[in-house]
């Protein structure tokens, strides 16, 4: 059975069939991205659907159904009140301090008995609080509380500058002074600690031993993968890309695309790359020390996935030289050929640029003048019988 593509990668190719240009079919860009035509078609009426843009089909449920995805919403809404309330836990003892918090979950679709079920709250004092509420100076910092707390949650690793402005994304807009004062009270620091570094001082230490020592070279697909994050300025601002290269053809076989440097891109990249490669037990992940490679959420990604980690040593470029000069050519051939103003714009033309140009035109010495895909189309089966 084929395994299932990633929802980023599918986001992507309905994309760049949106926004082809005049002439090119659909047929063309199935065959770019690898897929079938009647696929992509698939994917785009799924599109159009959760996009509004065409009414959904009915369909029915069998009541087994309907009664377990009613206790999935349950528990889900159940951790939910959970979650949300650390941060109304770290603050103060309190019960009055979680009645802001049972409002904004009762807006949120979660009912009020539950909250107060979960969070063994009486009924009468939260009522009568009602008929004399809180200032809105306390219902205010309660909130701004709860969007700090969600973003430390999300990025351990960000200082309350960061957080604040995270907290303003997701609409509690608060002074720096307030953020640093509610984050000192609850002691959310930064996991990147608050030490300062030198001239000569090094970022935190490694996770992972080298097991590579610069030998880039793998003789069966899925061995060894290399992982980087490069940057480039556009005029709604940076976009970031996490690559995952296979040495073995030097495939990318899974990327993530986002506005904001933080870890969920490299276990996006990392669980993209899983989805379309199926089993990948033992195999090498290598990679430079950047605090989204050494987070908790990285690492756990590494473990469910049963790989082995690998980190290069500060300062060496040549440590992850294969996957930088992939970047070096993607700077040559894409970033650097006229100034990007969107993000949409610069992601289209990236992912176009690596399916259908890295992946199927662009042939390399190393492999023998074969390009990635045909590389692995060949001698794939040969790398298997052998093992």
């Amino acid at each position: 059975m084929p395994k299932p593509y990633p929802q980023e990668f599918r986001d992507d190719v309905v994309r760049v069939a949106h926004n082809r240009e005049d002439g090119v079919t659909l047929e063309q860009v199935a065959t770019d991205f690898g897929v079938h035509p009647v696929t992509l078609s698939k994917w785009i009426r799924r599109a159009d659907v959760d996009d509004g843009n065409k009414p959904a089909t009915a369909r029915t449920e069998s009541a087994e159904l309907h009664d377990a995805r009613r206790r999935i919403r349950l528990l889900e809404q159940e951790n939910e009140v959970l979650r949300r309330a650390a941060a109304y836990l770290s603050q103060a003892q309190l019960p009055e301090m979680f009645y802001p918090l049972v409002k904004e979950l009762a807006a949120n679709g979660i009912p009020v008995v539950l909250t107060w079920r979960v969070l063994q709250l009486a009924r009468q004092p939260y009522y009568r609080r009602l008929a004399e509420p809180v200032t809105a100076g306390e219902v205010a910092e309660a909130y701004g509380a709860n969007a700090l707390f969600d973003a430390h949650r999300n990025d351990p690793e960000f200082g309350y500058r960061f957080l604040a402005d995270e907290a303003r994304e997701a609409g509690e807009t608060m002074a720096v002074r307030t953020a640093w004062r509610i984050c000192s009270t609850n002691r959310w620091w930064s996991a990147s600690g608050k030490r300062r570094r030198g001239k000569n001082g090094r970022p935190g230490p490694a996770v992972h031993d080298d097991l590579v020592q610069r030998d880039f070279t793998a003789d069966a697909p899925n061995r060894l993968w290399l992982s980087d994050i490069t940057e480039h300025r556009t005029s709604e601002g940076k976009l970031y890309l996490c690559a995952v290269k296979d040495v073995f053809s030097n495939r990318i076989v899974g990327y993530s695309i986002y506005s904001r440097m933080k870890s969920r891109l490299a276990v996006a990249a990392l669980n993209n790359a899983v989805a379309r490669r199926g089993d990948v037990a033992g195999c090498v992940v290598h990679t430079d020390r950047g605090s989204q490679f050494r987070s908790r959420r990285f690492v756990h990604a590494l473990n469910r996935h049963r790989m082995a980690g690998s980190m290069g040593r500060v300062g060496a470029a040549g440590d992850n030289a294969a996957l930088e000069s992939f970047f070096s050519l993607l700077q040559r051939n894409v970033l650097d050929q006229q100034r990007w103003d969107t993000h949409e714009q610069l992601r289209i033309a990236i992912i176009t640029w690596i399916e259908r140009t890295y992946h199927r035109r662009r042939r390399q010495t190393r492999l023998g003048r074969l390009t990635p895909i045909e590389f692995e189309t060949i001698m794939t089966p040969a790398a298997q019988q052998a093992a």
